[in-house]
């Protein structure tokens, strides 16, 4: 009820020109109240219309110094405008405006109107429609809206899953590269102190030898320099003496005959030249070990080998059993290493027919061993094992080998002279490896050897490898019982 009578309040105090409630009212004798913005801008048109002022209701004239501003239903307004209208007033089908219901659409703007906004010169001449006429269409045409939305709406979900997926991708990408770099520096830095380490141990040597040598020299002329001390002591008495002990012959002669051994020195045009190391030369191994090391398989020996070597319960250590003790006549005991290359050579259980597969031996404190890639035993090619004849590629195997603690050789093929004899080639190694790495790929038809010691550097490559058969990673301890271990690739 209260909300009724502030809208009939609200009817007497909007104006009949804006339909708004009034701003600065001004009233006329004919007692209709107006905007003074509106009445201002009536009064212009009815002088150039008419000639005259008339009220916009009731039409009848006025003069224009009769207009008095209407003080009391400005306050009506002002009090009107702080009046706040109860939820059931706030009603979203009543006119927030004017207080009537909202049976009207507005195309041109798009907004529902009540029948008093449709009257207003705000929506004048606007084409207007009830809003159960329009309701439908709006609705199938919301229905598409919402439907197109809702795809969007997937669209968008997965774009932003692609791009968390690919947010993750590059963290994990990125976190791979950081830490291949670490440990490509780490390995770096290792290499340097390693080089460090080296060379000052190399003139730690060198100042030990050479200071050794002068030192000799320093004695042996501290030496002269007494015997030709005592001479000239002898010579000064004898000055001072008889004139017999002047015609001493042997003495004059002895003095006559001096000599002085010049002393050994070392010039030091003689030294070793120190050489910054090939960091470049150094990286490019690093790399191309990181490289192969991809291809890492976990290799272990084979438990139906028929050999004679001593193989550990997890399958990774191969060590040369004793020596067998034979009795001779009068029972003299010798040793026997009969066949010993052959019989203790072992194959990997791993069969490989394609692909790259990479595999490191661990051979620290051997003073012998042999091992590389075998395409299995052969044993009617096995001639003169003792002398490793059958050690050849033309007999499957692709293999280098340490003899005495210093001697690593490579088997090749034997000469056109000498076929049943493996050309042997010595390796040059600037340090003997304790752990070495073997690359076999299979359709390249190559197998190389990495010095792990060394960081990595190349030892030996067989290349043009004919692979016609099954290959075997190749372990033979010798006649060295320390053992040799496969290494796990977590190692």
């Amino acid at each position: 009820m209260a909300s009724g009578i502030l809208v009939n309040v609200k009817e007497e105090v909007t104006c009949p020109i804006c339909l708004e409630l009034l701003t600065q009212p001004l009233s006329l004798d004919c007692g209709h109240s107006f905007c003074q913005a509106c009445l201002t801008a009536n009064h212009k048109k009815s002088m150039l219309d008419k000639g005259e002022s008339s009220c916009p209701v009731c039409r009848i004239s006025y003069q224009p110094e009769n207009i008095r501003p209407n003080r009391h239903v400005a306050n009506i307004v002002e009090k009107l405008r702080e009046v706040k209208l109860s939820p059931e007033g706030q009603k979203v089908d009543h006119c927030a405006r004017h207080g009537e219901k909202l049976l009207l659409f507005c195309q041109e703007d798009g907004k529902v109107i009540c029948w008093l906004c449709e009257r207003s010169q705000e929506h004048r001449g606007h084409h207007t429609f009830l809003t159960e006429e329009v309701a439908q269409e709006y609705q199938v045409k919301l229905q598409a809206a919402l439907e197109m939305l809702r795809q969007k709406q997937q669209e968008a979900e997965e774009l932003e899953a692609d791009i968390r997926e690919e947010k993750a991708s590059w963290k994990t990408q990125i976190q791979y590269d950081k830490t291949n770099v670490l440990a490509d520096f780490e390995q770096l830095r290792d290499i340097l102190d390693w080089e460090e380490s080296n060379e000052l141990q190399n003139l730690e040597k060198e100042e030990e030898d050479i200071l050794k040598r002068l030192t000799k020299s320093e004695t042996e002329m501290v030496q002269q320099t007494q015997s030709v001390r005592e001479l000239i002591s002898d010579l000064e008495r004898r000055l001072q003496g008889s004139v017999m002990e002047l015609l001493q012959v042997k003495s004059g002669k002895k003095m006559e005959n001096v000599t002085l051994k010049k002393p050994e020195t070392f010039p030091k045009n003689r030294r070793r030249v120190f050489r910054a190391p090939d960091l470049k030369g150094m990286l490019e191994v690093f790399r191309e070990l990181t490289d192969v090391r991809r291809y890492w398989v976990d290799v272990t020996v084979a438990p139906n080998n028929i050999s004679c070597a001593v193989i550990s319960e997890d399958m990774r250590q191969v060590s040369s059993p004793k020596p067998q003790i034979i009795y001779g006549a009068q029972g003299t005991r010798y040793q026997t290493f009969m066949n010993f290359n052959y019989c203790t050579g072992i194959l990997g259980s791993q069969s490989i027919t394609s692909g790259k597969h990479y595999w490191e031996v661990d051979v620290s404190k051997k003073s012998a061993w042999i091992l590389g890639v075998c395409a299995g035993f052969q044993p009617d090619a096995t001639c003169n094992i003792e002398k490793n004849e059958n050690y050849q590629p033309k007999y499957g195997y692709w293999v280098i080998g340490l003899e005495e603690g210093v001697k690593c050789s490579a088997f090749q093929d034997g000469s056109f002279h000498t076929p049943s004899a493996p050309f042997i080639v010595p390796l040059s190694v600037i340090i003997c490896p304790d752990r070495v790495g073997v690359f076999l790929d299979y359709e390249a038809c190559t197998v190389s050897f990495f010095n792990i010691t060394n960081h990595g550097f190349l030892i030996y490559k067989f290349s043009h490898c004919s692979f016609s058969q099954p290959v075997f990673p190749y372990l033979n301890p010798r006649k060295c019982r320390v053992p040799m271990t496969l290494c796990s690739p977590s190692s």
